[in-house]
């Protein structure tokens, strides 16, 4: 698979990951934190987002795609809660994000022969 591709891939992926973690996070905001139904709204918006994200991927492959952005998720859900809610990881949610990620790279990018 070219560079360019996997990139652009590895892109998407990050693009999704920031549309469904930053879009169920105004929801919690919304709902759980009391802070109304415009963060709720902006949060099915960015939901919303997130699948037409996912449509952009090179692979034609709904179940491949999904599968691989669950190790985007996981890795990208404790990330989100680094940088916004002050989370601190222990090695044990790093190695997991770290086997999640290794998922992805073997699902997305291992070299597949034209029967696949």
């Amino acid at each position: 698979m070219p560079k360019v591709i996997i990139i652009r891939s590895l892109l998407l992926f990050v693009l999704a990951a920031l549309a469904e973690i930053g879009g169920a996070w105004l929801i919690w905001q919304g709902w759980r934190e009391h802070r109304g139904l415009w963060w709720i709204a902006a949060g099915v918006i960015a939901l919303g987002a997130y699948g037409f994200v996912a449509c952009l991927q090179p692979d034609a492959n709904f179940g491949r795609i999904l599968a691989a952005y669950g190790g985007v998720f996981v890795a990208g859900s404790l990330a989100w809660g680094m940088v916004v809610d002050g989370f601190r990881p222990d090695r044990w949610d790093l190695i997991g994000a770290g086997i999640c990620l290794l998922g992805v790279a073997v699902i997305m990018y291992a070299p597949r022969s034209a029967a696949g």
